[in-house]
């Protein structure tokens, strides 16, 4: 009997000591849980080096274009190929999905001082790709419907480029490398050098400023530059530009080096042509400029994998791309011929992307045996247009005024030819993303389009991936198109050229690394 209580006794004893150590578990990974990621935000000294992008959207949070694509993926891919610490910080816009918003942590809260205003600034932090994503939160400012085209977009933004220096210090986290983008976080290296610089933890901060789209430069009458921006009156020397403020040249002109999206843009945007008035401001800082094409997030944009599409293929075998072009026909109600070509666009519709040089010609590219499928949102000028285009040759075109990405995926593996003739494009993503789906461009040779895209017809280049045009002219595009056709008639040099465009490497790798050299350079 005594020796059945003992053996009970001891039974009892290991049951309890099992339940202590899984207790004692469970409180520690439920520390590690809630402490891990603010210790890991909050830790200032780190082995690696650390850059902090500051950008106005980024996927897969929020986004309106290309550079919410460059901010999703160029950090990640550095994260994972570079000894940097990455972080990049947003806005926490109203319209940001709560899928993500559940997951936010709440770090800290304080004031942003911004001339006469003392507005809350609350951050949060996500850990997504390997990336530490900040949330700059003020309902006020962000919780509204679009991201641009307020108002008050001069003050949201100078709000959030200021909200940015002031988070360093309450986080304890002061980066080596402040890496800005476009006009909307400009004033982040304006606060940066001329009010904290000097400050414990920033004298030691370089930065980076990349012009995504030139044409958008952030100016500003100039009694904003102490009312709005809270910057003293010698600032005015440093914004002042062509009779305005301007915060874009205050950017180029303050930070340590200048970056573009491809290096031709680089080049181009030093000739008064693509430069929108900033000539003279990129043509006297020229020696800190540097072009780096961007990529695409080649896991993202593959025929072998993609859902969307009606069937996969690849660049091994892209007999599947014919069920592709075959179901696009069905669905749009155009005549399912197999040998006829399909020209897509798939673009904003505005003046930029060369979509007047189209309507000029567009009766005679129709006139051949093709079909053309025409993707879009914009100005109603060319909504209506294409529209009409639509009505009157029925049987060979389509027009969705939409922004789908769905169908987009569709029309690009359904497609044979992607015509995107831009009047200037910084980088352009999309002839990118077409080659990925076997879609041969044909392009105008400017900025990302002329480095991205190799041209066949330029004496017939056994690696041409795409078709060209130099002049910025209707017919020299149309005599292209015409070439492309034909070529598109001889099937064993049409699928050469397409074996090229599917295998060119369009991914992050090679210009995160360029970026790393850069970063390094600067550090120096």
């Amino acid at each position: 009997m005594e020796k059945e209580k003992t053996v009970k006794k001891k039974k009892t004893e290991t049951t309890a000591e099992k339940q202590t150590v899984k207790k004692t578990e469970k409180a520690k990974k439920t520390a590690a849980k809630n402490t891990a990621p603010k210790k890991a935000i909050e830790t200032k000294v780190s082995a690696a080096k650390s850059v902090l992008f500051v950008a106005s959207e980024a996927n897969p949070f929020i986004g309106t274009g290309g550079l919410a694509d460059v901010i999703g993926s160029l950090p990640k891919t550095l994260a994972e190929n570079s000894d940097y610490d990455v972080r990049v910080v947003l806005p926490l816009y109203g319209e940001i999905e709560m899928k993500y918003r559940d997951k936010f942590m709440f770090l800290c809260n304080f004031n942003v001082p911004l001339s006469w205003r003392n507005q809350y600034c609350g951050v949060y932090a996500y850990k997504y790709e390997g990336v530490t994503f900040y949330f700059i939160d003020n309902e006020y400012y962000f919780k509204r419907r679009g991201l641009y085209g307020h108002y008050d977009d001069g003050e949201r933004f100078a709000y959030f480029s200021k909200a940015v220096i002031e988070m360093m210090n309450h986080l304890d986290y002061y980066p080596e490398i402040l890496h800005c983008n476009d006009w909307q976080t400009a004033l982040s290296v304006v606060y940066l050098k001329v009010v904290y610089g000097n400050g414990y933890g920033y004298d030691h901060i370089k930065t980076l400023f990349t012009i995504h789209n030139i044409e958008y430069q952030g100016k500003f009458g100039f009694d904003a530059l102490g009312d709005l921006f809270g910057l003293p009156d010698y600032c005015r020397e440093i914004l002042e530009y062509d009779g305005c403020l301007n915060l874009m040249k205050g950017a180029i002109q303050l930070s340590d080096r200048f970056s573009t999206v491809s290096e031709r843009y680089a080049s181009e945007i030093k000739n008064p042509y693509f430069a929108h008035g900033l000539e003279y401001m990129t043509t006297r800082n020229d020696y800190k400029l540097v072009g780096i094409l961007n990529g695409i997030d080649v896991d993202y944009y593959d025929p072998e994998t993609d859902k969307k599409l009606f069937a996969n293929y690849g660049a091994d075998d892209f007999s599947n791309k014919a069920v592709c072009k075959r179901e696009l026909q069905n669905m749009l109600g155009l005549p399912v011929r197999e040998n006829t070509p399909i020209i897509a666009v798939i673009s904003r519709l505005v003046a930029q992307k060369g979509l007047d040089l189209l309507k000029c010609v567009a009766d005679d590219l129709l006139s051949e045996d093709v079909q053309l499928v025409v993707l879009g949102t914009g100005d109603a000028e060319y909504q209506d247009y294409f529209k009409y285009l639509e009505s009157r040759y029925d049987a060979k075109c389509r027009t969705i005024i939409a922004y789908n990405k769905d169908l987009a995926a569709k029309i690009y593996s359904g497609a044979d030819i992607f015509l995107m003739p831009s009047k200037h494009e910084p980088c352009g993503l999309s002839q990118m993303i077409a080659c990925r789906y076997g879609a041969i461009p044909v392009v105008r040779e400017t900025g990302g389009l002329a480095d991205s895209i190799t041209p066949h017809n330029n004496d017939y280049r056994k690696d041409g991936n795409g078709f060209s045009f130099k002049n910025y002219n209707a017919h020299e595009m149309l005599y292209v198109l015409k070439d492309a056709i034909f070529t598109y008639g001889n099937k064993k040099e049409w699928n050469t050229i397409m074996k090229n465009a599917m295998t060119s490497d369009f991914s992050w790798k090679k210009s995160a690394a360029e970026y790393v050299r850069l970063y390094d350079n600067i550090l120096i």
